[in-house]
């Protein structure tokens, strides 16, 4: 079973997310205004949610195209072994506790302006 988290600010207006199988597991809306930066809202939309793991391409790929490309939004999921990192049209696959792996992703967000701080995905 994968498990993950997106803000559903960070998606484009207009767009929907439909991935069979896909269960939310647990939503609420938080004041985040100490760890924004300017041009993102200060209260953000939490969404976590489970699949099958069979579902990890068609999650991924459906997440990348509905992503805002400002301010290096992502989204991310976990499976037993691997962690998935998406940013507007852009996946990114790897084994949980490859720090090389997870450093290359690191570094995308950045080059795509996630705020440093942001960069917090856990393993």
């Amino acid at each position: 079973m994968l498990r993950g988290r997106i803000l559903l600010e960070s998606l484009r207006v207009g767009v929907d997310v439909t991935v069979p199988d896909v269960r939310v597991a647990r939503f609420g809306r938080h004041d985040v205004s100490a760890s924004t930066v300017a041009t993102q809202p200060d209260v953000w939309t939490f969404l976590d949610f489970e699949a099958p793991d069979e579902r990890t391409d068609e999650l991924a790929e459906a997440l990348a195209a509905a992503l805002l490309p400002d301010d290096g939004w992502y989204a991310d999921f976990q499976s037993a072994a691997e962690h998935v990192v998406v940013f507007a049209g852009r996946v990114f696959r790897y084994r949980k506790g490859d720090a090389d792996a997870r450093a290359d992703v690191v570094a995308y967000g950045r080059s795509v302006g996630t705020p440093e701080h942001q960069l917090d995905w856990g393993e």
